[in-house]
C-alpha cells in the first residue's frame, strides 16, 4: 500500500484553474495522506462537473490507493466522457488491467492515453510511467522506459524526477534513484515527498542514524508533514530490529511516531489499518486489540478487521476469539489471505488444545494447526523462518513432538536464516521424544535426529556440540561405533580450543559424559578401554559415582 501513495500527486499540479484551489488542496491532502480529505474535495468539484477529467482520474487513484478498485473503475469511467484531462483515464484503467495481469489490455489503454497527445505533451507519459511503477505487478523497466520519454521533453520538471526516481527504487537501482530524488527537490524545494525519499533510500541501506537525520530536515521545512512521521517510526522499528540492546527503546520511539502520523492523517478506517499494521510489526498487541474495537465502531462489517482483532485476541490469551476472528477473516472470499493469518490461527489451535497439565496437546487442535502452518506456507514459503520461534516455545514446554514437525520445515533449505538452529532443535526434540521413561527409542526417527547434526556440522564445523548431540543420539540408538566416534570427535575439538576451554564447569561436565558414554560403549566389547576412559573421568572429577562403581565392577 506504501507504493500507491505517490500516484495521484503527479497529476494534481496541472488543472483547469476554475478549480485550481480546490484541487490544490485535494493534491496537499493526497501527498499527506489525508485520503478522505482528498475525496471530499474532488467529489465537491465533481458534484459541479460529474465528467471533469481529472477530478474523476484522481479520485479513481485514491479509490486504488485504498483498494476500492470497483469505486476507482467507476470514477474512470466517468471520467472518459470528459474534456479536459478525459484520456487520462483511459491510464487509470490501465492500471486496473495490469493489477489484473491483462497486461494486453492495459497497452491498448495507454495507447488510447497517448493518441493524439502534442509533441510537448508529458503529463500521460508520467502517468504511464507511474501505473507501470505502483502496479500490483509492477515492471519498473516499462516504467523507466515511458518516464524517460518524458524527461526528453522536459529534463527539470520536478514531478517526472520524482516518478524516475520511485521507478529506479523499485528496480533496486539506489544511485540512479538518489539523482532522480535529488533533482526533483532541487527543481520544486517545495516537493517534500522527493527529500523524504532521499532518506528512504538511507533506510534502506540500514544507515539508520542518517535516515532520521535526513527525516529531520524535512521536519525542519514542514514540522506538520505527516508521512515523514510514518517513515521515521519505520526507520526506528528496523533500527531497534537489527540493534537487540536498543530494541525496547526504539519500538517505543516507532510507536510515538506512527502515532504522530496517525494524528496528522485523516484517522479514516484506512489509515487506521495501516495503524493496526504498524502495531502488528512492533507488537503492541495491547494497543492492537485497542484499534480493532475502534474500528469495529467504525465500522462493523468489514472483514479485514477480523485479522486484527484475532492476532490481537491470540496475544491477549483469548484464544477462542482469535480462532474465530481469524475463521471468519479466512472464510470471506473477499479478503486477501496471508501467511500470517494461517500462521496465528495454527499457534492459537496449539494452544487451545494445551491439556491442563501443559505436557501435551490434543491431536485433533495440532493436526488441524500443522495443517494451517502448510497452508501459510503454501502462500509464503519464507513465513518457515518465522516457525523457529513457535517451535522454540513448543520445546521450552517440553512438548517435543509436536515440536518435531514445526521445526522440520526449517531444516530443507541451507538459505533459511535459522536453517543452522532449526536443525538443531530438530534434532534435540527426537532425542528428547525417544528418551522419554516408558518410550521405546524409534531408530529410523533417531536416525533423521543424527542426519540433523550431520548438517549442522556441515554448514558449521566449528560448532563442536553437534558432535555431543550425534553421540548422544547414537548411543540411544545402540550403535557403539558411532558413539564412540563422535564422543571421541567432541573431546578432539574441545581440547584444540586449549586448556581454558577444557577448564569451564560446562565443558568439563560434558567431557566427563564423554568418558564415561565411551567407556559404556567398550564394556562388553574391550575392557581395557572401558576402563582407560573411566580413569580419565577419574582425573578430572575423582569422585564421579558412575566413573567409579563401572570400575570397581569391572576390576572383579
Amino acid at each position: 500500500m506504501n507504493t500507491l501513495k505517490f500516484f495521484s500527486i503527479a497529476f494534481l499540479s496541472s488543472v483547469t484553474l476554475g478549480f485550481a484551489q480546490d484541487v490544490n488542496q485535494a493534491r496537499k491532502a493526497v501527498d499527506a495522506e489525508q485520503y478522505e480529505k482528498a475525496k471530499s474535495i474532488l467529489k465537491s468539484i465533481i458534484k459541479v462537473n460529474p465528467i471533469d477529467g481529472k477530478a474523476n482520474f484522481i479520485l479513481g487513484n485514491v479509490y486504488l490507493i485504498q483498494t476500492e478498485t470497483d469505486s476507482a473503475k467507476i470514477s474512470f469511467q466517468r471520467g472518459l466522457a470528459g474534456t479536459e484531462g478525459s484520456r487520462l483515464n483511459y491510464i487509470g484503467l490501465g492500471i486496473i488491467d495490469l493489477d489484473s495481469g491483462n497486461t494486453i489490455a492495459a497497452e491498448a489503454n495507454f495507447a488510447l492515453a497517448l493518441k493524439d497527445t502534442k509533441k510537448k505533451d508529458i503529463e500521460e507519459l508520467v502517468a504511464i510511467g507511474r501505473a507501470y511503477t505502483y502496479s500490483i505487478k509492477p515492471n519498473y523497466k516499462k516504467a523507466i522506459e515511458y518516464l524517460n520519454k518524458a524527461k526528453a521533453i522536459n529534463l527539470n520538471d520536478a514531478l517526472t524526477q520524482l516518478a524516475i526516481g520511485d521507478a529506479y527504487y523499485g528496480d533496486k537501482n539506489q544511485n540512479e534513484a538518489y539523482a532522480a530524488y535529488r533533482n526533483a527537490f532541487q527543481f520544486d524545494p517545495t516537493l517534500l515527498r522527493a527529500k523524504m525519499q532521499l532518506g528512504v533510500l538511507l533506510k534502506g541501506a540500514k544507515s539508520y542514524d542518517e535516515a532520521i537525520k535526513s527525516f529531520n530536515e524535512v521536519i525542519a521545512i514542514n514540522p506538520s508533514y505527516g508521512p515523514v512521521y510514518r517513515e521515521l517510526a519505520e526507520t526506528y522499528y528496523k533500527w531497534g530490529r537489527n540493534k537487540p540492546s536498543k530494541s525496547t527503546e526504539y519500538m517505543q520511539t516507532a510507536i510515538t511516531y506512527y502515532e504522530k502520523y496517525l494524528g496528522l492523517t485523516d484517522q479514516s478506517l484506512h489509515s487506521r489499518m495501516r495503524h493496526a499494521d504498524f502495531l502488528v510489526l512492533v507488537k503492541d498487541y495491547k494497543a492492537l486489540e485497542v484499534e480493532a474495537n475502534k474500528m469495529i465502531e467504525m465500522d462493523k462489517v468489514n472483514p479485514r478487521i477480523f485479522r486484527y482483532l484475532g492476532y490481537s485476541a491470540y496475544e491477549n490469551g483469548n484464544v477462542d476469539l482469535a480462532i474465530k476472528s481469524l475463521d471468519s477473516f479466512i472464510a470471506n472470499p473477499v479478503n486477501k489471505v496471508i501467511a500470517n493469518d494461517y500462521l496465528y490461527l495454527a499457534m492459537a489451535k496449539f494452544k487451545k488444545g494445551l491439556a491442563a497439565d501443559e505436557l501435551s496437546i490434543d491431536s485433533t487442535f495440532f493436526d488441524s494447526g500443522l495443517a494451517d502452518i502448510r497452508k501459510a506456507i503454501e502462500i509464503e514459503p519464507l513465513i518457515i523462518e518465522d516457525l523457529n520461534e513457535v517451535g522454540k516455545k513448543l520445546f521450552s514446554m517440553k512438548l517435543y513432538k509436536e515440536a518435531i514437525p514445526v521445526f522440520e520445515f526449517g531444516t530443507t533449505n541451507t538459505e533459511y536464516k535459522n536453517y543452522i538452529e532449526d536443525n538443531i532443535y530438530y534434532g534435540l526434540s527426537i532425542y528428547y521424544a525417544n528418551n522419554k521413561k516408558d518410550t521405546t527409542p524409534n531408530p529410523i526417527d533417531l536416525q533423521k535426529a543424527d542426519l540433523a547434526f550431520d548438517k549442522v556440522i556441515t554448514a558449521s564445523p566449528s560448532y563442536q556440540d553437534a558432535y555431543l548431540y550425534r553421540a548422544r543420539t547414537n548411543s540411544l540408538i545402540g550403535n557403539d561405533e558411532m558413539t564412540i566416534k563422535h564422543y571421541e570427535t567432541y573431546i578432539a575439538k574441545i581440547t584444540e580450543k586449549g586448556p581454558e576451554e577444557l577448564a569451564k564447569p560446562t565443558t568439563t561436565k560434558k567431557v566427563v559424559e564423554s568418558y564415561n558414554n565411551i567407556a559404556a560403549s567398550y564394556a562388553n566389547t574391550d575392557k581395557v578401554k572401558a576402563i582407560e576412559f573411566l580413569t580419565k573421568t577419574l582425573t578430572i572429577d575423582p569422585t564421579n559415582p558412575y566413573a567409579t562403581e563401572s570400575l570397581a565392577k569391572l576390576k572383579k
